[in-house]
């Protein structure tokens, strides 16, 4: 894990002076993990009021434990910190102050300067990298639409979470490797083939092929709720393609080509990669011995016909494995799937981007395996449970509005990409009709505004998508983000310089650099914290404190009102300002690489 130096040094003086003013505290617990340098790290926040210092340790929350008021805690153990560098003849790089029920830590702004933004524009893009991931392989499963059913805009957040999470990982330098699991199998298809045969022909499917068969998909269900003879004929239809019925088989492959050709074009336009992509057919042939091997472990039973594995959780349902009729079911591939990517890649963690709707169903998938390994008494290092995680997110609304496939309400994902990059291109001919790359252009921030909507809040919380707020180029948006970084751009084509020179970095002497420079320090911690949580949030959200951090800066005025310039008359003054501008946009670009959106250098 990426340590920050200077909290590092904070941790050690603030452990030694719990030690030394609170020496009983250690004995009455009797764990030595309590307060040491690690305990103290990990519990670190950062002040809300960035003038209180660069990060904070609150104190109340061990009152009961040391038995002492928050205050009088602050006020003892500060001093006593302080005496500790001097005591060990250390040079400080921070200096510590009591707060009410904090410790605050304030960082010596000379050698943070200096040391963040030598260590940004020397790795460039590799800062923030890490080896903690070294030697693990970490499987990522995200956006997996079903076959035969168009790219909606629910789809979209499971794939940029996914896609984003893959790049954070990777930049920890774990083995990634990014799965795609469409839904080319299962009972659906029976429904659509009996529509096909009811209502359509070749000739429907020629023109936008997938919203023709999902207009058949609706009507089979709008019919269905009217004559129950129809779910009949589309399980016999499933059946036939189960029982690989030559000319049912023909036509399932035909709607997963279309399919595949839309979803491949979205993909390419959100940039979006996978390193595998395997469907849930592949894994019929895999589910028999899934069976034999639970029924071996004694877990399977018979209820009303159908077989079933029952769950030691009190509060989940039996899992299913295989109707009354023989016909199998999603869980019983996805168990199958388990088992393979397990025996494939023994990896360190198995991520599913799924959302939270899906939460029961993973408790019983995961239930399952967790007794099959039990039964079969493998040993810790030959089972994946604990390994495999489900990665949910909250709902998506459109304009408030909920969506249902089954009855048409479904907004396509292409359709929310043509429009955005429409009111992109029109924004940038309102605020610069001169720009050469304009389509180009439109399209790195339409896309950006769509993608960035589903990171710009946390995964687990429901998001509304509104067209006012998505492509707002003042709010947290991405197209703020893109407008600030091309604006750095054109900060380092005016100056021309390479940046290659001696910098003073001390010259950065007012509040508000001081506040970037703080934040490009925090960014190897917050790609660490993402990837903590399993969610791009953390980054999302600290680019905004970026950007909003630098344009603070940008728009700064001296005591006489006028705008102070980052390229002013002062030359070693002006380096230094373009030493930050440099590694801000560095920072900015990488950090909008992880999130998946291009970085355009005009707008």
């Amino acid at each position: 894990m990426h340590k920050d130096k200077f909290k590092e040094q904070f941790a050690r003086a603030t452990a030694a002076a719990f030690r030394k003013i609170y020496p009983d505290i250690f004995v009455t617990v009797g764990d030595s993990r309590v307060f040491n340098e690690n305990f103290i790290y990990e519990n670190l926040e950062t002040p809300r009021d960035p003038k209180m210092g660069r990060f904070a340790l609150p104190v109340f929350k061990f009152a009961l434990l040391l038995k002492d008021k928050p205050p009088l805690i602050a006020s003892n153990i500060a001093p006593a910190a302080m005496w500790f560098f001097e005591e060990n003849n250390i040079e400080p790089l921070i200096s510590i102050h009591a707060a009410g029920g904090f410790l605050n830590a304030k960082t010596d702004f000379k050698i943070l300067a200096k040391d963040t933004l030598q260590t940004v524009l020397t790795k460039g893009d590799k800062f923030g990298n890490s080896d903690i991931g070294r030697n693990r392989k970490l499987l990522v499963e995200y956006s997996s639409p079903n076959i035969a059913k168009p790219f909606g805009i629910g789809h979209l957040r499971s794939t940029v979470i996914g896609h984003s999470l893959r790049r954070i990982f990777k930049k920890l330098d774990y083995d990634v490797v990014g799965i795609n699991y469409p839904g080319d199998w299962g009972t659906q298809f029976g429904k659509m083939i009996v529509a096909y045969h009811r209502w359509g022909n070749k000739d429907t499917l020629e023109n936008e092929p997938v919203k023709k068969l999902l207009e058949l998909y609706v009507r089979f269900h709008t019919e269905a709720e009217h004559d129950d003879d129809l779910n009949e004929e589309a399980r016999k239809a499933f059946r036939k393609l189960e029982n690989g019925d030559p000319e049912t088989v023909s036509l399932w492959e035909h709607f997963k080509a279309i399919s595949n050709e839309e979803f491949n074009l979205v993909y390419s336009t959100l940039g979006i990669e996978f390193d595998e992509v395997i469907g849930e057919s592949f894994f019929n042939d895999k589910m028999e011995a899934v069976i034999e091997r639970l029924e071996k472990a004694g877990l399977t039973a018979v209820s009303q016909g159908a077989l079933v594995v029952k769950l030691n959780d009190p509060n989940l349902p039996p899992c299913l494995l295989k109707k009354s009729d023989g016909a199998t079911l999603y869980v019983t591939r996805d168990l199958a799937g388990l088992i393979y990517r397990w025996e494939k890649y023994r990896f360190y963690e198995s991520l599913y981007v799924v959302g939270t709707a899906q939460s029961d169903y993973f408790k019983q998938a995961l239930g399952v395996i967790e007794m099959m390994e039990e039964a079969e008494q493998l040993s810790p290092e030959a089972r994946m449970t604990g390994r495999v995680k489900h990665i949910d997110f909250g709902w998506v609304k459109f304009e408030g509005k909920s969506m249902s496939t089954r009855r048409g309400k479904l907004v396509f994902l292409k359709d929310v990409i043509d429009q955005a990059v429409t009111l992109a291109r029109k924004k940038i001919k309102e605020k610069n009709p001169d720009l050469k790359a304009v389509e180009e252009t439109a399209r790195m921030i339409g896309v950006g505004a769509v993608m960035y909507s589903q990171l710009s809040v946390r995964r687990q919380k429901d998001i509304n998508f509104i067209w006012d707020e998505v492509l707002n180029f003042e709010g947290e948006t991405g197209p703020y983000l893109q407008y600030t970084h091309a604006r750095l751009c054109s900060l380092l084509r005016i100056y021309n310089d390479d940046g290659r020179r001696l910098v003073d970095y001390s010259l950065l002497d007012k509040e508000e650099e001081h506040r970037v420079v703080e934040l490009l320090a925090d960014f190897p911690e917050t790609v660490t914290e993402a990837a903590r949580l399993y969610d791009p949030y953390p980054v999302a959200s600290y680019l905004i404190r970026l950007a909003g951090a630098f344009n603070r800066v940008y728009q700064r005025k001296d005591e006489a009102g006028r705008i102070d310039k980052i390229i002013s008359a002062d030359k070693e003054l002006s380096w230094a300002r373009i030493a930050l501008v440099r590694a801000v946009q560095t920072v900015l670009k990488e950090g909008l690489y992880l999130l998946g959106l291009k970085a355009p250098e005009e707008m």
